[in-house]
C-alpha cells in the first residue's frame, strides 16, 4: 500500500468506515487527480454515502448511476431480478414503479433471454434522470410520475411484469435507519407510512387494470410485512405467494393474474 492509499484508509477508518480498505481502493481508482481525490475522500469522511461519492453502485455486476439524494439500490433487491427473469419471454412488457435509478429494469434489459420493452417511473425527478441514464442506452424508458400516472395509457392491460421496490419503512422506524440513508436519500423513497404499506396498497389496488391477462406483480417487502402484502394481493383478485432468499436477506411478494 502506497503512502496516499494508506493515508486515505486511515482517514476513512477514523470516520467509522468499516470497510476502509475496500472504499479507499474504489476512491483511488475513480479519482484522476489529487484534488478530485481529496474532494471525494472529504465527502466520504463527512458522511456522504460512498455510492453518491463515486456516482455509481455495483448491482448484479454492472455499474448503476446514482447521484446525490437518489435511493441507492441494495443487494437484497437482486431478488426482484431473480424472481422476474423466469417470467420473461420475448417481447414482454415490463414496468418498474418507484424505480429510483432503475437498477432492476436495467438488469432485466441486460439479462433477459430476448428483447423486452421496459418502462420505469418515479415521482422523484432526480431519480428519473438517473434512471434515464441507466435505461436509455439499453433501450428502456424512464418517465416522471406518481406511480402509474406517468405511464402511457396504451400500456394498460398489456403489462406482463409489474415490479416495484416501493418504500416500505414504517414512519416510526425512519429515525432508526442508518444516517447514510436517513440523511442522504429522499424520504419519499423510504417512508412507507404508518405500517410501511401505504404505497404498496396503492400499487396493488391499481395493478389489475394494468396487468395483462397472464401478468405478474412483484413487490419487494420485508419478511415481517410479506404476509400482509400477499393478503393485499389476494384481496385485489391476484393469486399470491412469497419468495424469500436468506443469503440476500430479500423478500418478494408475487401476485399473478388468475
Amino acid at each position: 500500500m502506497n503512502a496516499t492509499a494508506e493515508s486515505v484508509v486511515l482517514r476513512l477508518r477514523a470516520a467509522g468506515c468499516v470497510f476502509a480498505e475496500d472504499e479507499a481502493a474504489l476512491l483511488l481508482a475513480e479519482s484522476d487527480d489529487p484534488d478530485r481525490l481529496e474532494r471525494m475522500v472529504a465527502a466520504r469522511v463527512a458522511g456522504r454515502p460512498l455510492e453518491h461519492v463515486l456516482g455509481w453502485v455495483a448491482f448484479r455486476g454492472r455499474r448503476v448511476v446514482v447521484e446525490d439524494g437518489v435511493f441507492v439500490p441494495r443487494r437484497r433487491t437482486e431478488l426482484l431480478v431473480d424472481a422476474a427473469l423466469p417470467r420473461l419471454r420475448n417481447g414482454s412488457v415490463v414496468v418498474e414503479l418507484c424505480c429510483g435509478a432503475a437498477a432492476v429494469g436495467s438488469a432485466l434489459l441486460t439479462e433477459a433471454p430476448g428483447p423486452i420493452d421496459v418502462w420505469a417511473s418515479d415521482i422523484d425527478l432526480a431519480a428519473v434522470e438517473c434512471a434515464r441514464r441507466n435505461l436509455e442506452p439499453l433501450g428502456g424508458h424512464a418517465l416522471p410520475g406518481d406511480l402509474f400516472d406517468g405511464l402511457p395509457r396504451s400500456l394498460a392491460g398489456r403489462v406482463d411484469l409489474l415490479l416495484a421496490n416501493a418504500p416500505y419503512v414504517p414512519t416510526a422506524s425512519m429515525a432508526t435507519m442508518p444516517p447514510e440513508a436517513r440523511e442522504h436519500e429522499a424520504v419519499i423513497a423510504l417512508d412507507g407510512g404508518a405500517d410501511g404499506l401505504d404505497v404498496q396498497r396503492r400499487i396493488i389496488a391499481q395493478a389489475p387494470d394494468w396487468l395483462a391477462p397472464t401478468g405478474s406483480l412483484l413487490i419487494e417487502t420485508s419478511e415481517r410485512q410479506a404476509p400482509e402484502t400477499a393478503a393485499l394481493m389476494r384481496a385485489a383478485g391476484l393469486t399470491a405467494s412469497i419468495v424469500r432468499d436468506d443469503e440476500l436477506d430479500g423478500t418478494v411478494a408475487v401476485g399473478v393474474t388468475p
